[in-house]
């Protein structure tokens, strides 16, 4: 199996659990949530990870009035 590679983008597309809680500020269990609730979360074999812009869209839905 070959090793995966990471590289550093200023906006990825999607991001895996630790890089969301990094974005959120928040633990494991609140970034769960929040990337379930938007829709984000994205199962590619056994790994999962979560649409950033879903996330985005999400967030300021809740903010705007």
């Amino acid at each position: 199996m070959r090793k995966t590679t990471k590289s550093t983008l200023d906006s990825p597309l999607t991001v895996d659990i630790d890089r969301l809680m990094s974005m959120l500020c928040c633990g494991k269990a609140t970034a769960r949530k929040i990337g379930e609730a938007s829709g984000a979360k994205i199962h590619v074999g056994s790994r999962v990870i979560y649409h950033v812009g879903r996330v985005e869209e999400y967030l300021n839905s809740l903010t705007e009035d």
